[in-house]
């Protein structure tokens, strides 16, 4: 991802330009609070003004050390997740942070369809796996019904 992807906005609300599988380009709403947060690390990070560098780029190679392009890899990304959640007194890996905004979206209402197109998922059965809604009782048809 490109700093020049994390400019986006429609209709008012920023939005990141992601690239899935199969060269897929989707444009997903940015939090106002995960925006924030980005535009602050830019900010104190100094390449906010390199459209078309690495969005999120390793220590190493910060503006000092003249490697702009390098992006952080999906491993140390990972490795970060690990560390960070380890210091909390627990570990997950980046797909279960993936699988939790997924599952919480879903618990709170949110349409499976949106789920599935923000994910990036081909098939609707991919998204299921993350709806957890069906196990409760109180969601069930059975109490949606007036008698």
């Amino acid at each position: 991802m490109k700093v020049k992807d994390f400019k986006h906005e429609r209709r008012g609300v920023p939005h990141l330009k992601v690239f899935g599988k199969g060269g897929k380009i989707r444009y997903v709403p940015l939090h106002p609070a995960a925006s924030g947060l980005i535009g602050d690390y830019l900010e104190v990070a100094g390449h906010g003004a390199d459209d078309t560098g690495a969005l999120f780029r390793p220590l190493r190679n910060n503006c000092t050390t003249g490697g702009l392009e390098k992006a952080i890899t999906p491993d140390a990304v990972y490795k970060l997740v690990r560390q960070n959640s380890a210091a909390l007194g627990f570990t997950i890996g980046a797909h279960a942070l993936r699988a939790t905004a997924a599952a919480n979206a879903l618990d709170h209402q949110a349409d499976i369809a949106k789920v599935q197109e923000w994910l990036g998922h081909a098939n609707i059965a991919t998204t299921r796996i993350y709806d957890h809604r069906k196990t409760r009782p109180e969601d069930s048809p059975t109490f949606k019904g007036a008698y």
